[in-house]
């Protein structure tokens, strides 16, 4: 067996074990409330025992004498001696295998003393249909099964004894309590049925939640691997960069660093809390409601008003369910990029220790400001209107990691910038254009914003390193951002008309085609 399909029975057996245990909580909590609903019907059956008693045969005579007629001291007496055991259970051991058969077997003595009140009459009889679809609640066809046995014995020792009582006739044949047994079962059919079905739809909404549970660990998992990494891999920087003497780049790497594990952060956040407040809960209760009705389950749907709104509601979980996952995937995706450029920009960093030979690799420009957009995240860019002005989208041999790390500096400069514009006036236009040169094609990548724009007299300051207008900054971002464009042979300026007239970064860097023919002629 290969190591693939351990891992995979593995995490089965898990959600398995779980899902159990999910099944076994539910069920649980299904006999508890059940249990605590048949003691107070068991209570007011016994206290309609009598009413019917005193309202049908209060006194009995002989002669002139009168007395309370038999059927009121059954009602009180033998009604009290059949409810107390199971009330007993009900309130002492909730939940319990043997509480629920002895509530089974009393409510079916309790219909048994109604009849017998009621003088066998075939109206009474209705009350044991009743209560087995009652017992159904429990959704534990078992209990039927106890309930159809203490109907058939009372119906054949009392039609043998005292067929006046059961069936309101002097005598019977055991022909009758075949017949009633007959209908007593056919019922039990369709609600041992229900029971079996509804125990499968709580066992998937169970392995549903396990499932979830299952993803969600994965996740909080994976990210707090991915920080100890990013940990590891910070302290090594910072070593690495003291033994080489080169602190200021190692402080650059850091600030790009930072920039990214914000939108990591942010997105690790969105997938933890999308999972917190799964809507999955919502459909164990609306199954439970149509558990609860599922005796009369087209009535209900179709009448009532509250299982009028369940096939709507059905089909609005469904989507939003459907929503969670896609936003999910997404989350997870940006932090997968994220992680992966912080590994870049380390790996940069550590490779510079040893030689400052750059890695070049092909990729279409557009992809790069695509790229740097996704990993700010889109909560870090709402209530911005991004324009993309694209001329160039042949794809291009390029060290794409310093390029993507200028730009996501660049991008979340001019972000900051914006946001200190009402909205609706908060816009940034990103470019990617071709030039010819005597030295060679270069591209061109614009970042321009309707920001609070630059100062004339900061225009040749704003790359000094340690220089800054932000109250939260530290001017490390484009100090960085210019020297990685000079390690490419590039450059990156600045333009601003002034005060509150935004800005405009341009990035310009030599690039090569994948064939022989020129970048720009493509």
């Amino acid at each position: 067996m290969s190591l693939t399909q351990e891992t995979a029975q593995s995490l089965d057996a898990s959600v398995a074990v779980a899902a159990d245990a999910h099944l076994r909580e539910h069920q649980s909590s299904i006999w508890k409330r059940t249990d605590r609903i048949f003691a107070g019907l068991l209570i007011f059956e016994w206290i309609g025992c009598i009413g019917l008693a005193l309202l049908r045969s209060p006194s009995a005579w002989n002669g002139a004498s009168r007395t309370v007629h038999p059927h009121v001291w059954a009602a009180c007496i033998l009604g009290a001696t059949i409810i107390a055991l199971p009330i007993f259970l009900a309130l002492r051991f909730s939940g319990a295998v043997m509480t629920r058969h002895v509530i089974a077997a009393g409510q079916m003595l309790m219909s048994a003393l109604l009849v017998h009140v009621g003088g066998g009459r075939i109206e009474m009889h209705f009350h044991i249909f009743g209560s087995l679809a009652f017992l159904a609640f429990y959704r534990d066809w078992r209990v039927l099964i106890t309930a159809t046995v203490v109907v058939a014995l009372d119906h054949l020792l009392r039609g043998i004894y005292m067929p006046v009582s059961v069936y309101g006739v002097v005598s019977a044949s055991l022909w009758r309590t075949a017949e009633h047994a007959g209908w007593v079962i056919f019922e039990d059919i369709f609600l041992i049925a229900s029971c079996i079905q509804g125990v499968t739809e709580m066992r998937g909404i169970a392995t549903q939640r396990a499932l979830l549970e299952h993803s969600y660990r994965n996740v909080e998992q994976k990210v707090a691997l991915r920080t100890e990494e990013l940990k590891t891999a910070q302290a090594e920087l910072v070593k690495t960069a003291r033994s080489a003497g080169m602190a200021e780049i190692a402080t650059s790497v850091l600030h790009n660093v930072g920039n990214v594990l914000n939108s990591v952060n942010v997105s690790a956040t969105l997938v933890a809390d999308t999972l917190r407040q799964s809507e999955v809960p919502s459909l164990a209760r609306v199954t439970q409601m149509i558990g609860a009705h599922r005796p009369e389950l087209g009535t209900y749907i179709t009448s009532d008003e509250r299982g009028k709104m369940i096939p709507d509601f059905l089909a609005e979980l469904a989507t939003c369910l459907s929503d969670e996952q896609r936003n999910m995937l997404g989350e997870i995706e940006n932090l997968s990029k994220g992680i992966e450029h912080i590994k870049q920009v380390v790996a940069a960093q550590q490779s510079m220790a040893k030689s400052s030979s750059n890695v070049n690799s092909t990729v279409k420009p557009a992809d790069l400001f695509e790229t740097a957009l996704s990993i700010q995240g889109q909560s870090m860019t709402k209530s911005i209107e991004f324009k993309r002005n694209y001329r160039h989208g042949a794809a291009v041999v390029i060290d794409q990691h310093k390029v993507l790390q200028i730009l996501i500096n660049l991008i979340s400069n001019a972000r900051h910038a914006v946001m200190a514009r009402p909205e609706g006036e908060r816009r940034i236009t990103l470019s990617v254009n071709c030039m010819q040169s005597p030295q060679g094609d270069r591209l061109r990548f614009e970042v321009a914003d309707s920001g609070v724009g630059i100062a004339p007299e900061n225009l040749t300051r704003i790359f000094s390193h340690g220089f800054t207008t932000k109250k939260e900054g530290h001017g490390f971002g484009l100090h960085s951002s210019i020297n990685a464009a000079r390690e490419m042979s590039g450059s990156l300026s600045a333009s601003s008309n002034g005060v509150n007239q935004g800005a405009v970064f341009t990035l310009d860097v030599p690039v090569s085609a994948m064939s022989e023919e020129t970048v720009c002629k493509q």
